[in-house]
């Protein structure tokens, strides 16, 4: 009677659960949807792509730049030259002297240049320039000017800069590859928590089964006389909490496949079952060693590499600081033009012309800024050094913790199986003692609980083997 009550609730329980359940997802499928839909992941791609025009921005700063300026001005006024009409003296040849001489008044009698009462000769002929002559119309002047120029030598900044993008993209990179780790974690915790809870959760209805099964055998021998009244309050009370502890479950169960659902980029109604969910032990292959070669682990992991990358970065940034203090040197070229022009007289219209020409700029002093400047970088690559160093050591104790863990793992693993044999028998052993007359209520109890006890134990052992081992892999770089 107690087995077929055992098993046909069982066969409910399970019926009742493959109706409500989804599709059915392998822990690959769950990774590729998150690395599809991961939204921190479309930030780090996005910032790659960044990172790629910033590098092609630099890599401009080789070519020479093509730029044209123009715009127009009005002005309230003409320019003028003079003020006001000018009177200017004249000179005639002087054959005597076989030179030009100014004409001048003379005295009739001395025939010497007369002076006027300032103390100035007094010119004989004058040439008249009127004012208006010489005023040019500006109110309405349009210019322009298409400018070429070529960085010859800009103390190493433009070097320095394209390899500090350069770097920049692959720490970009970098970056990205330590959030695919972050998000196929996460991925995994969530999908064995699902495995781990629809575990317990069948491990919960065999328990109530259990109980049902005692309970009713406990009633009926309470009709017969041959059990008391404690007994039977006994065993309802621990069906009781038994029925709590699985509706317990049942909602943890539903919780986790929501945040499985959540990680993977689906809906949180979308109902996701793993396909390990009726696995029973672990099928992992991979063996963990005693020891590892910490360089190549230093090389495969992502974060060390953006800290590597982070020091190239500061050591270019530091030149780029020094090119501060050297000499700049760039080839100009100009085609200038403007509306009136002065080429050939003041002519309105358009007129212009080319210019060639070497700029150079030289630092002279400038209270110390730029030295100061370079030693802050110098300070800042030095910083960035020790970061790496002490992130190794950090790594170093990951790798060894994760190793030791995992190892601690498969050995809790096996023990459990050893107490879950030892469990099953002795449930058994208790139940027939039970039905032979010979064994209690409470002992019957007891064996369940520690039947219970070694299966939830066991399931937390197969479970932690499987994370021990994807943490394993992330410490030591090879879970991407």
């Amino acid at each position: 009677m107690r087995i077929k009550s055992f098993i046909t609730l069982i066969a409910v329980a399970a019926a009742q659960f493959c109706c409500s359940a989804g599709q059915t997802v392998t822990l690959d499928s769950c990774r590729s949807m998150a690395l599809r839909s991961n939204k921190q992941l479309m930030i780090s791609r996005s910032k790659i792509q960044k990172a790629g025009y910033d590098k092609k921005v630099a890599f401009a700063a080789y070519l020479p730049a093509l730029d044209f300026n123009g715009g127009y001005s009005y002005n309230q006024r003409k320019l003028s030259i003079f003020d006001s009409d000018q009177l200017l003296p004249t000179k005639s040849f002087d054959p005597a002297s076989g030179s030009y001489q100014f004409n001048l008044v003379k005295n009739p009698v001395t025939g010497e240049p007369v002076k006027s009462p300032d103390g100035q000769f007094i010119p004989s002929e004058v040439a008249l320039i009127p004012k208006s002559a010489m005023e040019y119309d500006i109110h309405n002047v349009f210019f322009g000017a298409i400018t070429l120029t070529q960085p010859i030598f800009m103390g190493g900044k433009i070097v320095a800069m394209n390899r500090i993008t350069r770097d920049a993209e692959l720490l970009a990179q970098q970056m990205h590859n330590e959030e695919v780790e972050n998000v196929i974690y996460a991925v995994d915790a969530a999908y064995w928590q699902v495995v781990s809870l629809k575990a317990k959760y069948n491990l919960a209805t065999s328990f109530v089964a259990l109980l049902d099964s005692l309970s009713h055998d406990v009633h009926a021998m309470f009709d017969q006389g041959v059990a008391t009244r404690s007994d039977v309050l006994r065993v309802d009370v621990q069906l009781n909490s038994a029925r709590v502890d699985l509706t317990k479950v049942e909602n943890g169960l539903t919780l986790s496949r929501m945040a499985l659902a959540q990680v993977c980029g689906l809906p949180v109604n979308e109902q996701l079952v793993p396909a390990d969910e009726d696995i029973t032990e672990p099928h992992l292959s991979a063996e963990v060693a005693n020891t590892y070669n910490m360089q190549d682990v230093y090389a495969r992991r992502p974060d060390l590499e953006a800290l590597r990358l982070g020091i190239g970065i500061m050591g270019q940034k530091k030149k780029v600081a020094l090119s501060e203090m050297l000499p700049s040197v760039a080839l100009i070229g100009a085609y200038t033009f403007s509306n009136p022009n002065m080429f050939d007289g003041f002519k309105k219209r358009f007129k212009g012309a080319f210019s060639v020409g070497v700029t150079l700029s030289v630092p002279i002093w400038h209270w110390g800024g730029n030295y100061n400047a370079y030693k802050a970088a110098e300070v800042e690559e030095t910083v960035m050094k020790l970061r790496l160093e002490d992130a190794r050591s950090l790594v170093d104790l990951q790798v060894k913790q994760a190793s030791f863990k995992t190892t601690e793992a498969y050995k809790t693993y096996n023990t459990t199986c050893a107490n879950l044999a030892s469990a099953d028998e002795n449930l058994r052993c208790a139940d027939l003692a039970f039905r032979e007359g010979m064994a209690t209520t409470d002992n019957v109890l007891e064996a369940q609980t520690a039947w219970l006890k070694a299966h939830s134990e066991q399931i937390d052992a197969m479970i932690d083997v499987h994370l021990c081992n994807v943490y394993l892999s992330k410490c030591l770089g090879t879970l991407y």
